[in-house]
């Protein structure tokens, strides 16, 4: 294997080269920095990266350790020490973390090297990762359409062979629906079970880390990793974390998958629709019972999580006065104008957008009418998902109703953009776990061949069981093996999954 092989390796497959000792870490740093000054270019992943301090790392990596010399892209809203953390935003433009998110310190004890921080919409805030106040992430399967967002960067990046893995965060989808449109495997977490300490809070009950990877098995490795309890996070919980990768191999015999008719509806593109129906019989042909379930409370599910999350992001954003750290107005007359002078020039119109409808349904005289309303509709959701995990072990869908869509499309319609996110949000309102892994393709008019991501859901804090079933269908299919155009002529080598 030649150096400008490893890119192409998924995470398990370079756990194993490092650990015997056929690569060094220093080595993959450098095959991977060829990599991404070829690729990131024309597809524009990452926001910066830190070679230099990767450098050193590796020369102190411990190849023994569960992930000893992987590097890991990071998405820019989380914290790594000494790096940039922008949120891809220009009223952060010049900020440092001083210090590592929990995720990150985790991983980096299991021996990982996080080096660069992926583009992303600002705050967190989009579907296509055209909200970076920089510049749009495009995806690598059709470098005329978007990547899918907010952690468009992240499943970019992995997509491209330019990470071997990258987290991302998901707050109303925004891990499963960039890897349904870029190709790649992105896991959510349930709500509790990933700590949230060092994330740049967008909206704080929904907020979740998670891996983006080539396969279930790297995403399970990940978990490993990432997953348990820290007294600095409140809301994560004291639960002992199983091994994620124990039961990776298990065939589906007894497995009974939902069937939601209220997420097969009018909208859903037709290629789309067939790709999830062949995945549904691929199931009962593996041993899997298909079973009918309903979850009568979806079609509120967008207007329920476009009050909660906007009330929590304007409760969070006020943080960003100008006067702490961040972007700063010059010349203004008083403490009014130096508030609204700051976060005019420093945030950017979603955000604006998303402030002000969160500032308005929390307002007097709005309260009761629509956020506290809503938080009731939030727990009949909740409710429709636990009645439908006593009949399934996991509930299968789409994870997008469409596969990428051109740049600039949606980005004039918010809405049509907000319900890009249909199929997803209702699992980060009930505080469930989710998984999306490619189940297809469809292919446009001009011979473009896009992916299609299937989702599944579990109950919370059964991850295990929806990485064992996501594992089953990925190992008895093809469609994590392809690759985009713009990898397609570097020879991949044989996979050892």
């Amino acid at each position: 294997m030649t150096a400008s092989d490893l890119p192409a390796l998924n995470i398990a497959e370079l756990r194993d080269l490092l650990g015997r000792r056929e690569v060094s870490p220093r080595a993959v740093l450098e095959a991977l920095q060829s990599r991404i000054a070829e690729i990131d270019p024309q597809i524009d992943a990452y926001l910066s990266i830190d070679f230099d301090a990767a450098l050193e790392e590796a020369a102190r990596a411990d190849v023994t350790l569960p992930l000893g010399g992987v590097p890991i892209a990071i998405k820019d809203i989380i914290s790594v020490a000494g790096q940039p953390c922008t949120c891809a935003s220009k009223i952060l433009r010049n900020y440092r973390a001083p210090y590592d998110a929990t995720v990150v310190r985790k991983l980096k004890a299991a021996g990982a090297i996080p080096f660069g921080k992926t583009n992303m919409d600002e705050f967190a805030m989009g579907s296509s990762t055209e909200n970076s106040s920089v510049k749009p992430t495009r995806n690598p399967w059709d470098i005329s359409r978007v990547s899918g967002g907010s952690s468009g960067g992240s499943a970019a990046a992995v997509a491209a062979d330019a990470a071997f893995g990258a987290l991302g965060t998901d707050t109303g989808g925004s891990i499963r629906q960039p890897a349904s449109l870029s190709g790649v495997v992105g896991f959510k977490p349930s709500y509790g079970r990933v700590s949230r300490f060092g994330l740049v809070a967008f909206a704080s009950s929904f907020d979740q880390a998670g891996p983006l990877t080539k396969t279930v098995s790297d995403a399970a490795l990940l978990m490993n990793a990432m997953a348990g309890h820290d007294p600095l996070d409140s809301t994560c919980l004291n639960e002992a974390v199983p091994d994620y990768t124990a039961n990776l191999g298990r065939d589906l015999r007894g497995i009974r998958l939902g069937l939601a008719q209220e997420y097969m509806i009018a909208g859903v593109d037709p290629k789309v629709r067939a790709a999830v129906d062949a995945a549904v019989a691929h199931f009962e042909s593996l041993g899997a019972e298909i079973v009918a379930v309903s979850l009568p409370h979806t079609e509120y599910a967008v207007a329920t999580y476009y009050i909660l999350a906007t009330a929590e992001a304007s409760a969070n954003l006020a943080r960003f006065d100008g006067v702490r750290y961040g972007h700063r107005a010059e010349n203004t007359r008083n403490l009014f104008e130096h508030y609204g002078r700051t976060r005019e020039e420093g945030f950017g119109p979603e955000v604006k957008r998303r402030i002000i409808l969160g500032t308005y349904v929390l307002s007097s005289g709005y309260y009761e009418a629509y956020y506290a309303r809503a938080q009731k509709v939030r727990e009949l959701v909740r409710q429709d998902f636990a009645r439908a995990f006593e009949q399934v072990d996991a509930l299968v869908s789409p994870t997008s109703p469409v596969p990428a869509f051109p740049l600039g499309e949606r980005s004039v319609d918010p809405l049509q953009m907000y319900l890009a996110d249909i199929f997803t949000i209702a699992a980060n309102l009930a505080g469930i776990c989710g998984i999306s892994l490619p189940c297809g393709f469809a292919q446009t008019e001009d011979g473009a061949q896009l992916p299609i991501g299937l989702q599944l859901l579990g109950a919370a804090l059964d991850e295990a069981r929806i990485l064992q079933i996501a594992h089953a269908y990925e190992q008895s299919t093809d469609w994590h093996k392809k690759r985009p155009p713009l990898v397609a002529n570097v020879q991949r080598p044989t996979r050892k999954e």
